[in-house]
This record gives C-alpha cells, structure tokens and sequence, in this order.
C-alpha cells in the first residue's frame, strides 16, 4: 500500500492550466510519460492521485501504467515536500562521518521521519543518496543551502534558522 502524507489536496486552477497546456505538449509523443511526469511534478512538487488521473485522462494512458512509472522512480514522490526540504546525505562518505545520527537528529527536531512532511507543511525531511559534496561530510541541505562538517548537536540549531 502507497504511503501518504495526510495532508490534503491543494491544487490551484492556475496549477491545473499549466499541467493541461504542458500535457497537451506530450499527449501524441512516444515516452511522453516520463517527461509529463516530471512537468506535473515540478507545477504541484509532488504527484498525488489526483494529479495522476489528470496526466492518465490527458495522455490517454490508464492510471495505473502512471502509477506504475510514479512508484518506480525514485524522482517521483507522492507525498508532499515542505516549504522548508531538509535532506540528509547517506551517501558513503557521509555515511561513514555520521550522517545516520544528523538524520536521527532532524527527525527529533521536527517530530517527523524521513520521506515525512510536518503537520503544518513547514518541513519535511528525506535521507538522500550522494549529493557530490564528500569533501564536506557530513552534508545537511534546507532547500539550496549546504551545511557541511556538522555534528548532530548542531542539527537543531540550523533547523530553528527556518522557523
């Protein structure tokens, strides 16, 4: 069973315009799945079924060969991000500095687990493979900003920036 966040169904009709008109640009194009799919994403930053029937009934494709793709790529994500991305670096090289505990601690700090979204959809938090930033393990980033060489004690703090 898919996992989900809880958090309602908020598009906008302005959001839907733009995934009809972007859709209509691969409705007839063999593979135009994939990059519908990433265009819807990127309008609501994540694809809830309801925006999965969109991208079935506009292509003409069944919703679940569009659930099928969604729960294949890891790209894809059905549970809302927060305002606020905090991701967690478990790649090797800040696995092995200690990013297991920077995770720990950003859950504890939040009240939420990886790939969860806080209850007022400030934050969410997701442990993610290697960002390409090794020679500052451990790496923690709140959208585009990096956090490099932290220890877990510091993870609150950084946090409280965002509040």
């Amino acid at each position: 069973m898919a996992k989900t966040s809880g958090v309602p169904f908020s598009g906008t009709r302005e959001q839907e315009i733009k995934l009809k008109e972007k859709l209509a640009e691969f409705k007839n194009v063999n593979g135009g799945l994939m990059p519908a799919l990433q265009a819807a994403q990127e309008i609501y930053g994540y694809l809830p079924k309801e925006v999965q029937i969109m991208v079935a009934e506009e292509l003409g494709v069944s919703l679940s060969e569009v659930y099928g793709v969604v729960s294949f790529y890891s790209q894809f994500t059905i549970i809302p991000k927060g305002k606020y991305k905090v991701s967690v670096c478990l790649g090797t090289a800040c696995y092995v500095k200690g990013s297991g505990e920077l995770l720990k601690e950003g859950e504890k700090a939040l009240g939420v687990k990886a790939g969860e979204i806080t209850p007022d959809a400030k934050f969410s938090i997701d442990a993610t493979r290697c960002i390409g930033c090794c020679g500052l393990a451990p790496v923690l980033t709140v959208n585009d900003d990096v956090y490099g060489r932290i220890t877990p004690q510091e993870v609150k703090g950084i946090l409280a920036k965002y509040q």
